[in-house]
């Protein structure tokens, strides 16, 4: 599932967070990330899925 969340990330990086914890402060952080940066929003989205459980 994690391969998924990933693949998701890459293409829309607050859906890969959304799945993994939801709408809370990794989601809204995620969503300021990628307005500011696509790539940022991107290694904040694999570093949620791979690290917060």
């Amino acid at each position: 599932m994690d391969v998924i969340r990933i693949i998701l990330s890459i293409l829309l990086p607050p859906l890969g967070v959304f799945l993994q914890v939801g709408f809370g402060m990794h989601f809204w952080l995620n969503i300021l990330l990628t307005i500011l940066g696509y790539i940022p929003g991107i290694i904040h989205a694999i570093w949620v899925i791979v690290k917060v459980k």
